[in-house]
């Protein structure tokens, strides 16, 4: 029997681009959505809506303006950085709602999903704020930035939080709040990984991510570092370009990208995972139950408080990218590694957003 798609309502998924983690995490959100018969408009801008166009070639994209958001080179100007960044982020917020208004009538979108655009919003139609940060550490003014935040959070219709809200989860104070009176629904983590026996191929795999230029300064230390291990190790610099490039140096494969049945299947046949904490991250690995070692981003709070809370539940390891060497790498078996959960998610009920 044919679906008649022209009774479906569209559906506009806007996922910030700070790295590739907004964008990755909303690709079970984009394919829950084609299973139920609703149909996607991927909105975002850089390598966040790239990538989303490699992955779903076939889905109308749309761009949206960058927030342009610049890592400071020396990780205690991180705040600062972020601080001096401020207008043109408020520019491209305020551009963002007028651009969502028109598109909203062009493209007749019935919902939004906005993966923190704070700007991705309409009154007019049911519009979900999606963040794993209800609480945003910003170190000695992480209370006046999180109430910030929630105000914005407010407007929503409802705000889905990738986490549980039992008492062992994975964001601890970043997801979770004493008391609140936002519509949250703790949505279980997001994964667009599957766990497969397969033989391993690799003894460490390395996974980069986030904006520059940190991202660049952690490529080449670890490039020097990975001289001196043993194993064989296969290198992902999270670099997406239009081609995707792969090298051999020594024991060392490189690519500078892969797409994400490329990286399900390199998890499952690596030991073990050296990248950043980014929230994403951590929860691909735990979908596939993998041991890890950490370097959070210099001077990103939310991935300094992660690596920590990990590191003391006895899970992961972490060192500052600073000071990291890859003998330290030898901690992790003492870890016990993130353990798997359960990612049955309720789309239908999810979805009953849209409905009302």
């Amino acid at each position: 029997m044919s679906i008649d798609y022209s009774a479906n309502k569209t559906i506009l998924v806007a996922p910030l681009n700070w790295g590739l983690g907004h964008a990755t995490r909303c690709i079970p959100i984009i394919k829950a959505l084609q299973e139920n018969n609703y149909i996607p408009i991927i909105a975002s801008d850089g390598v966040a809506l790239a990538l989303l166009r490699k992955e779903f070639p076939y889905i109308q994209t749309l761009e949206l303006p960058s927030y342009h958001i610049e890592y400071a080179k020396n990780g205690k100007n991180f705040k600062w950085k972020l601080i001096k960044n401020l207008p043109k982020m408020i520019v491209a917020i305020l551009d963002e709602k007028k651009i969502v208004k028109r598109w909203i009538k062009k493209h007749g979108i019935d919902g939004i999903i906005s993966d923190n655009r704070l700007g991705v919003f309409s009154k007019k139609v049911p519009s979900v704020f999606m963040t794993h940060q209800l609480n945003v550490m910003t170190g000695n003014t992480t209370w006046f930035t999180s109430k910030c935040h929630q105000h914005i959070i407010k407007k929503y219709t409802e705000c889905w939080v990738p986490d549980t809200n039992e008492q062992t989860n994975l964001t601890g104070d970043l997801g979770h709040l004493k008391t609140t009176d936002l519509n949250l629904k703790y949505i279980g983590p997001l994964s667009r990984m599957r766990k497969k026996e397969t033989p391993k191929l690799y003894d460490l795999m390395i996974i980069l991510s986030g904006p520059e230029p940190q991202r660049t300064f952690l490529d080449e230390k670890l490039q020097k570092e990975v001289l001196n291990y043993k194993g064989k190790v296969v290198f992902i610099q999270g670099i997406v370009e239009k081609t995707q490039t792969k090298w051999q140096a020594g024991n060392v494969t490189y690519y500078n990208f892969m797409n994400s049945k490329q990286l399900e299947q390199t998890f499952n046949e690596s030991d073990f995972v050296l990248c950043r904490s980014g929230y994403t991250t951590v929860m691909d690995l735990a979908k596939l139950g993998k041991k890890a070692f950490f370097i959070p981003t210099p001077g990103q709070y939310e991935q300094e408080y992660l690596a920590i809370k990990l590191q003391e539940e006895n899970l992961v390891p972490y060192a500052m990218q600073d000071a990291f060497t890859i003998e330290d790498l030898s901690k992790v078996k003492s870890f016990k590694g993130l353990t798997q959960f359960n990612d049955t998610i309720d789309w239908d009920s999810l979805f009953t957003v849209f409905e009302d």
